[in-house]
C-alpha cells in the first residue's frame, strides 16, 4: 500500500521559514514526479513546485519562485519543500503528490498518490 506522509507544517510569522517533508512508504520516488500543492479555504488547489526525481528538473509556481526550494533525498525516499520568506498568503494546507508518468508537470489530475496534508499558517 502506497503512503505519502507529510510533516513539518506549523505556524510562523511573516518572513519565517518552514521545511516540509514528504516521506513515501510502499513507493519509490526514484524516476518519478513529485509535486507539492496547496489549498487555502475557499480557493482552488494550486501547484507550488515539482521535481522530476529521475532527470532532476525542477519547476516552481511564480508565486513561490525564489522563496521555496524543492529537493529530494533518495536514501531517505523523501522529498522536501524548504519555504523561506513566508507570507500570509502562503497560508494553506500543503499536500505532496507523486506519479510515475512520463511528463512531470504541476497538473493535479496527473498525480496518482497523495498525502494527507500538513497545515501551514503564516501570520502578519
Amino acid at each position: 500500500q502506497v503512503q505519502l506522509v507529510e510533516s513539518g507544517g506549523g505556524s510562523v510569522q511573516a518572513g519565517g521559514s518552514l521545511r516540509l517533508s514528504c516521506a513515501a512508504f510502499g513507493y519509490t520516488y526514484s524516476n518519478n514526479c513529485v509535486g507539492w500543492f496547496r489549498q487555502a479555504p475557499g480557493k482552488e488547489r494550486e501547484g507550488v513546485a515539482r521535481i522530476d526525481t529521475g532527470f532532476g528538473s525542477i519547476y516552481y509556481a511564480d508565486s513561490v519562485r525564489g522563496r521555496f526550494t524543492i529537493s529530494q533525498d533518495d536514501a531517505k525516499n523523501t522529498v522536501y519543500l524548504q519555504m523561506n520568506g513566508l507570507k500570509p498568503e502562503d497560508t494553506a494546507m500543503y499536500y505532496c503528490a507523486a506519479h510515475g508518468g512520463n511528463r512531470c508537470r504541476l497538473r493535479a489530475d496527473e498525480y496518482n498518490y497523495w498525502g494527507q496534508g500538513t497545515q501551514v499558517t503564516v501570520s502578519s
